[in-house]
């Protein structure tokens, strides 16, 4: 995020609960943190944003331009500027619980048919006008079994595809003609190939092979391929194709640079 501000402008003392980077651009601002461990985190009630009620400082700086801050997670801080001035913020943020919950649930919801609802065949008369009772809840309880017995393999599969898909900003452009596996192993050796800047890259073990995750999709690919993806940015095209030791191996490099994923360049 690019701030803008005149002099004296600010957003106010508040806390980001993720890591933060405050890169000065142009002209200079005054930052003031507080790390007293004790000091109250109430917020006003008088503004949308989650502005502190209180805040005292114990630390105090001038950023000129090019000077960088870095604040950890749960650090009180205000930003003022000094004239007219414009701050980088680079936010490391990782998923809040109540993301990955959600996520993993919509995950699980993907795969259950509209046949699949709540049931109450043995439904008997209430005590109570709208009362739920125990045979109530223990109906729901059975509509939502499939949360019970999750092995790592589901939260694995689940998972991959989540973090490398997570606040992607932009994603890769497919190929407007799509290349056969055939005609990617002829290219290779006489290329260079680089991953795309906005793809995200993560495997895990499958047995002896691997599952390799790419922008939230899945590809089940040989163990040492995936290894070398996720390894480096660039890569060498010959290495590649020794690499390329079965059809599989092949498909998985054809279907990522047809997805705009991995692009293949003349080599150098």
């Amino acid at each position: 995020m690019i701030s803008y501000a005149t002099d004296g402008g600010g957003v106010g003392a508040h806390v980001d609960q993720y890591d933060v980077f405050l890169v000065q651009g142009t002209g200079r601002r005054r930052w003031r943190i507080s790390v007293d461990a004790d000091a109250p985190q109430e917020f006003r009630d008088d503004a949308e944003l989650k502005l502190l009620r209180k805040f005292t400082p114990t630390h105090e700086w001038l950023l000129e331009p090019g000077d960088a801050l870095y604040l950890p997670p749960g650090v009180p801080h205000e930003g003022t500027a000094v004239g007219t001035c414009m701050t980088f913020s680079i936010g490391m943020r990782a998923p809040s619980q109540a993301e990955l919950l959600l996520d993993f649930a919509e995950s699980l919801a993907e795969g259950i048919g509209e046949e699949s609802r709540y049931a109450d065949p043995d439904l008997k008369p209430a005590r109570a006008a709208g009362e739920i009772d125990a045979a109530a809840i223990a109906r729901a309880a059975r509509a939502l079994e499939r949360l019970r017995g999750i092995d790592d393999a589901r939260i694995g599969e689940w998972f991959g595809r989540f973090i490398t898909r997570y606040r992607s900003a932009q994603g890769a452009a497919p190929l407007r003609r799509a290349a056969t596996a055939a005609e990617v192993a002829g290219r290779l050796p006489g290329s260079t190939v680089f991953r795309h800047p906005w793809s995200r890259y993560a495997w895990r073990r499958d047995g002896r092979a691997a599952v390799l995750f790419v922008a939230g999709e899945r590809y089940a690919c040989p163990l040492a391929l995936a290894q070398t993806l996720c390894a480096q940015r660039e890569h060498a095209g010959s290495a590649l194709a020794r690499l390329c030791t079965s059809a599989r191996a092949g498909e998985v490099l054809a279907a990522l640079i047809n997805a705009g994923h991995l692009h293949l360049a003349p080599g150098r």
